[in-house]
Formats: structure tokens, C-alpha cells, sequence
């Protein structure tokens, strides 16, 4: 709230003020609405935009002051739950899904941690368990998947073969940038940045920079700062 007042000394004028503060206060009663039947809730102030959809709330548990913009979906029903960290932002149109809307076998979840959003239009695939660390900035379209298709046999379809599911762990202080897809089984270093539309289909070593299809390291953040 005091960032939002600060806008009058950034340029903002009243109009503008008075519209954000309308949006935040029809944002802010459906959040009291959803959290009603969340699993657990630490803080008040929850903002849920129109036509955000939160399916088996029960399964989902959320930190201080967070933020589910227009249009997302979160489906929540898994094994582990759906564990959001505080002041975690899930963007306009992003998917969460652990488990498939009409029946199969029941997902694992997902967690992240403080301080970290999911852009617009992302997919978190989390099948398998998927882990974001703290402070983790993933971009608009970014694609994560916890599971593979099976497809070693050539006498059925791959669609009746079933799946693997696999972890995704993300550590803290990493960027995602925009249409990176992140692959199964995959390990992200701690301060690391993906590039833009890279496929990254290993692990990435701490404070790398990896782009590519697939994703090669291309650049360390830890080198450059002590070469400064």
C-alpha cells in the first residue's frame, strides 16, 4: 500500500490512482473469498483477479500478501500440495497444473518460495515435484515440465505408454527469461539466468548464464563479478 500511495510523487495522477485502488479493493474481496477455503493462509491481504480460477483450494497453502492475477489457474489437487511462499505473484493467464482435470493419477506439486512470481501465460507442468527457490523472477511464457512421455515401445501409441515423473528445482535468486522451457529432471544453480526461447534439458551449474536449444552455458555471473 505504501509503494501504491508513493505513485503520487512518480507521476501518477489522481484518475489513475483512484482506478488502481478500485482494481486492488475488487481484487482484495475475492481474495477473502478464496481464502475462506485455502489450507492454510498467514496473511490478509490476498488479491485474486477477475476470473482467476483456484480448483481444490483445499490442497493449496499461501504466505503474506499474495497475488493471483486475471485469468490464471491454479489447480491445487496433488500429494504434496500447492505451497506458495510469501509475496508470490502468479501472472495473468498463467497455468499451474499437477494433476489432469478429468481423473488419472494425482500429481506431486509444487512449492515456491518468498519473494518469487510466475509471469503471464506461464505452464508449471508439476507432475512431478517442481521447487522454486526465493527471489526466482520466471518470466511470461515460460514452460516448466516435471514428467516425460513414455515412447519405448513402437507397437502402441506413446499416449497409452504412460509417463515419468521427474523433479524441477529451480534455487534461489535465478531468472527464467521469456518462452524458455525447462525439461524434467532438471536442476537450476542458484543465481542463474536462462535465456530467452532456450530448452534447457540439464542441470545448470550456480551463477551460470545458459541459452540455447538446448541450453549450453554461455556466460558466469560469478567470473564477471570478480573480474569487475
Amino acid at each position: 500500500m505504501k509503494k501504491l500511495l508513493s505513485r503520487f510523487e512518480e507521476g501518477w495522477d489522481k484518475r489513475s490512482i483512484v482506478f488502481t485502488l478500485f482494481r486492488l479493493g475488487c481484487n482484495l474481496t475475492r481474495g477473502f473469498f478464496h481464502r475462506i477455503f485455502f489450507k492454510s493462509s498467514k496473511g490478509w491481504l490476498l488479491l485474486v483477479g477477475k476470473n482467476a480460477l483456484i480448483r481444490q483450494s483445499n490442497y493449496l497453502s499461501v504466505g503474506k500478501e499474495f497475488i493471483a492475477e486475471d485469468h490464471c489457474e491454479i489447480n491445487c489437487l496433488s500429494k504434496r500440495g500447492i505451497v506458495f511462499g510469501d509475496r508470490v505473484t502468479i501472472g495473468k493467464y498463467a497455468l499451474i497444473r499437477p494433476t489432469g482435470m478429468y481423473g488419472g493419477e494425482i500429481g506431486e506439486g509444487l512449492k515456491v518460495g518468498n519473494n518469487s512470481n510466475i509471469g503471464p501465460f506461464a505452464y508449471i507442468g508439476c507432475s512431478g515435484y517442481i521447487e522454486i527457490g526465493n527471489n526466482v523472477m520466471i518470466s511470461p511464457r515460460v514452460s516448466i515440465y516435471a514428467e516425460n512421455h513414455n515412447f519405448s515401445s513402437i507397437l502402441e501409441p506413446m499416449k497409452d505408454q504412460g509417463v515419468t515423473r521427474q523433479f524441477v528445482i529451480i534455487e534461489d535468486d535465478c531468472w527464467i527469461t521469456a518462452n524458455s522451457v525447462i525439461l524434467a529432471g532438471v536442476r537450476i544453480g542458484r543465481g542463474s539466468i536462462v535465456a530467452a526461447g532456450s530448452v534447457v534439458t540439464k542441470d545448470v551449474p550456480p551463477y551460470s548464464i545458459v541459452g540455447g536449444v538446448p541450453a549450453k552455458v554461455i556466460g558466469n555471473r560469478a567470473e564477471q563479478f570478480v573480474n569487475q
